[in-house]
C-alpha cells in the first residue's frame, strides 16, 4: 500500500539541444537503441538551480556546475536551464573519477576487448568492471580513488598519487573551459559534491591558470570554505566563484511530495 516514487537523475537535462546530447553514429542505430546523452547528476543541479538565488542573489544566465564526487559531472547551465553535461549514455565518460575512466577512446575499449585480461582479452561484463571500478584516480594512482588519501599520499612524495591529482585538475578544467566556450562565456562557477564542497586544494589547482578568464580565486576565502556555502572568489571578480552544498535527498522529498 507505500506508493513508490523514481525520481530521475537524468531528466534535468532533457533541455540540452540535439547538437549537445547526440553522439555521431548512424542515425537509425542511435534512434533505434536509444543512445545519446542522457546526463546524470540532474538531481544535484535542481538543488543548485534552486539554491543559488537565496545564497548569492539572482541566477545568473550562465553558469558553470562542477559536482566532484566520487563520480564527477560538469555541467553548463544558461537561464538556469541544462545546455551541456560531461556524462553521457551512461556516468562513465567525462571527467577522470575515482574508480571510472571517464572519456576515453572507443578504439582503446576495442583493444581491452582485444587483448585485455591475461593477454586473452576481456569479455564485455569484465570489461564493464574494470573499466567503473579499476580505473580513474585508482588506476593512475595503483593505490586509492580518494582524494583525501592521494593528497596525503604527494605530501609523502608519491609518483603515482601526484599524477592522479594531476589528471583530476587537468580534466575538470578543461571541461570548464569548454563549456565558457559553447555558452559564449561565464558568470558563475559552483563547486559541490564532497570534493568539491570539502576540498580547498583541488578547488585551487582546477582554477589556476584561469585568471585570463575572469576566474580569480581568493585563497583565504577558499581555505575557509569547507563544508559551508559561500563565495571563493575575489572582490569584484569577473565571474562569481562560489561552494554550494547539494542536497539530493531534499530534492526527492521535494519532488515526491509533489507528485504525491
Amino acid at each position: 500500500t507505500v506508493p513508490i516514487v523514481a525520481v530521475s537523475d537524468s531528466a534535468f537535462h532533457r533541455t540540452m539541444p540535439a547538437v549537445a546530447g547526440a553522439y555521431a553514429l548512424k542515425a537509425d542505430d542511435a534512434k533505434k537503441l536509444s543512445i545519446r546523452k542522457f546526463g546524470y547528476h540532474g538531481i544535484s543541479c535542481t538543488s543548485i538551480v534552486r539554491k543559488f538565488p537565496k545564497l548569492f542573489g539572482t541566477l545568473p544566465p550562465r553558469i558553470i556546475v562542477c559536482h566532484l564526487g566520487g563520480g564527477v559531472s560538469i555541467t553548463a547551465l544558461k537561464d538556469g536551464k541544462s545546455f551541456d553535461t560531461s556524462m553521457g549514455l551512461t556516468p562513465l565518460s567525462g571527467v577522470v573519477m575515482a574508480t571510472r575512466v571517464g572519456d576515453i577512446d572507443p578504439g582503446a575499449v576495442l583493444a581491452l576487448l582485444r587483448e585485455g585480461g591475461q593477454g586473452v582479452g576481456f569479455a564485455i561484463p569484465e570489461a564493464e568492471d574494470y573499466l567503473y571500478h579499476s580505473c580513474g584516480l585508482l588506476g593512475i594512482s595503483g593505490k586509492t580513488g580518494d582524494v583525501r588519501e592521494l593528497l596525503a599520499l604527494e605530501k609523502k612524495g608519491d609518483e603515482g598519487a601526484k599524477r592522479a591529482l594531476l589528471a583530476f585538475a587537468y580534466s575538470v578544467k578543461k571541461y570548464i573551459g569548454a563549456y565558457i566556450a559553447v555558452l559564449g562565456g561565464i558568470d558563475a562557477l559552483v563547486f559541490s559534491a564532497t570534493i568539491g564542497e570539502r576540498s580547498a586544494p583541488m578547488r585551487s589547482r582546477i582554477l589556476q591558470g584561469l585568471e585570463g578568464l575572469g576566474i580569480t580565486l581568493d585563497e583565504a576565502k577558499n581555505e575557509a570554505m569547507v563544508e559551508k556555502d559561500g563565495v571563493i572568489s575575489k572582490a569584484g571578480a569577473h565571474v562569481l566563484v562560489a561552494v554550494a552544498r547539494t542536497d539530493e535527498m531534499d530534492e526527492m522529498a521535494k519532488e515526491t511530495q509533489r507528485l504525491l
